[in-house]
């Protein structure tokens, strides 16, 4: 079983090799050249493998229409986790008050209201509400990348609050769906053989909160919505998810009125943990690139 002692070694290491930079917020950390190296490499190799599908390349920014979120369930199924976004609007005589309470080292946070944004949570969730309308009969299938936000402070350098997703999302038929999910579940597994990285395909739920969370994780379970791929980051502790695999079936097609020849549309992602594939590797093959096996350098720095 691995140690919280272990767990703060290996993150010590990475501090000390300069591949993370400490910022003195448990799970916020800076990325330093070579760690942002492995990160785009990797990000590379995620294109070459999913270019032959011609997905349409979609940016957003890491922030989300408070509305949109608020529709999504995000806050009834998972509160701990989610970042909202508060700002300062008050008059002068407010901030006078503010700069008295900071200068003083009292709490300055009820000067602050909710704005109309909160922090991402996942790559997806800004795209399902630009979607709204009828689908082409062949559906659609959107490439992605964000900075996401879990609230989640740890030492554990794997679960870092601020992080980098990469997806690929598909919206159409339920079938079509899951038989493209389950095309990706076979390539990731090819990837990270090819990666050199212990890896296998687990059965998992989403950190559902509270007792009808503990019913939504078992319906999740029990209908194979969720899959992960799983890599031991930390020798003897429970292994770390890299990837995700999720069938939505039409819940966001539904909220957002995505629809398919007059229903609901079905929507499935594969999310791609792009800090936690870098250190998969780094603690798999060491710190260094240039000494590691061949054929994994090779892939990454073709």
């Amino acid at each position: 079983m691995t140690t919280a002692g272990e767990v703060t070694a290996f993150l010590r290491e990475l501090v000390d090799a300069g591949l993370l930079l400490d910022c003195g917020v448990p799970g916020v950390f800076g990325r330093g050249p070579l760690f942002e190296d492995i990160v785009e490499r990797f990000d590379a190799y995620v294109t070459r493998v999913g270019a032959p599908d011609a997905p349409k390349r979609v940016r957003f920014p890491p922030v989300l229409n408070r509305q949109a979120f608020e529709r999504s369930g995000y806050m009834k199924n998972m509160p701990q986790l989610a970042g909202t976004i508060h700002s300062f609007e008050g008059a002068q005589k407010d901030h006078q008050e503010l700069m008295q309470e900071l200068e003083g080292g009292a709490d300055w946070s009820h000067r602050q209201r909710i704005t109309d944004v909160v922090l991402t949570p996942a790559a997806c969730y800004p795209l399902y509400p630009t979607q709204k309308g009828e689908l082409p009969a062949e559906g659609r299938l959107f490439d992605l990348l964000s900075y996401c936000f879990r609230h989640e402070p740890s030492e554990d350098p794997a679960r870092m609050q601020s992080f980098r997703m990469r997806e690929y999302v598909r919206l159409g038929a339920a079938e079509d769906v899951r038989s493209w999910r389950s095309r990706w579940l076979d390539r990731a597994q090819e990837m990270t053989r090819a990666a050199g990285l212990d890896a296998h395909i687990a059965l998992a739920n989403d950190p559902f909160f509270g007792r009808t969370g503990r019913m939504l994780a078992a319906n999740q379970r029990d209908q194979e919505l969720k899959y992960e791929l799983v890599v031991p980051i930390h020798p003897g502790g429970e292994p770390t998810a890299i990837m995700s695999f999720n069938y939505h079936q039409d819940l966001f097609g539904g909220l957002y009125g995505i629809s398919l020849q007059g229903s609901a549309a079905h929507t499935s992602c594969v999310g791609f943990g792009l800090e936690r594939i870098a250190l998969a590797l780094l603690k798999k093959h060491g710190l260094k690139p240039e000494q590691w096996p061949k054929s994994v350098y090779d892939l990454l720095w073709p």
